[in-house]
């Protein structure tokens, strides 16, 4: 099989030899060299976080998969594809669409095989499970300080600034227009970057999102023949 590797490493685990890039690779090389698989390529998202598909490299591989230039992609684990059951979901049907074929190295995981898709569903639901647990655990520490009076959070924007935020949104600005403002005075935003974003915009003037179910990642398209896997000869 023709296959494309896939590596990612957040910022904060940049300095885990576990995690690292250079050893997920190392692991995906060795593993298509047992297997006799052609490695077509290593895609690599470096400083990017699992919490959803967003991510370049990830989209790149994807697209030559949509292509049909590889029948499958590889990670060395599981997590280095997604950490969030939805969007693994999503993935597995994106491949089972393209009949492609998803590899976890750590978990002994193919995906052309159905006790494979069996693992990685359970696989997933697990990780997303202990996700849950400490999101939960930190919403009560953090209720637990509300009660005491104890700050949450950051303060908000006060002076000059917040003042010209709530101005040029009386003006009739656009978040998107106030980002382009700032960033073009080159004002840094609260925690000290460089680029104003319409989020952080809302965040400074107050604003809070109403909380919604999680969208769809945007994912390659697909052609609408089903592509037979890449096989080597």
């Amino acid at each position: 099989m023709i296959a494309l590797g896939y590596a990612r490493c957040s910022t904060q685990e940049q300095a885990d030899a576990g995690n690292g890039l250079a050893a997920q690779e190392k692991a995906i090389r060795a593993e298509c060299e047992r297997r006799g698989w052609r490695l077509l390529d290593v895609a690599r998202d470096e400083g990017h976080s699992g919490k959803n598909l967003d991510r370049p490299a990830l989209h790149t591989a994807l697209q030559q998969i949509a292509a049909g230039k590889a029948g499958g992609l590889i990670v060395a684990k599981l997590d280095r594809a997604s950490r969030s059951v939805v969007d693994f979901g999503q993935l597995l049907e994106w491949f089972d669409s393209a009949n492609a074929t998803l590899v976890a190295l750590d978990l002994g995981m193919d995906t052309s095989t159905s006790s494979g898709r069996l693992v990685a569903n359970v696989m997933a639901s697990v990780a997303e499970w202990e996700r849950s647990v400490i999101g939960e655990r930190t919403r009560d520490a953090l209720a637990a300080r509300k009660a005491q009076g104890l700050p949450i959070s950051r303060p908000s924007v006060t002076g000059p600034l917040a003042n010209t935020i709530h101005a040029l949104r009386q003006d009739g600005l656009t978040y998107q227009a106030i980002a382009n403002t700032l960033n073009a005075e080159q004002v840094p935003t609260l925690r000290g970057a460089k680029q104003w974003r319409v989020s952080s915009v809302q965040s400074a003037a107050g604003y809070q999102r109403r909380a919604t179910t999680t969208p769809r990642a945007d994912l390659p398209a697909l052609p609408k023949r089903r592509r037979t896997r890449i096989a080597a000869a």
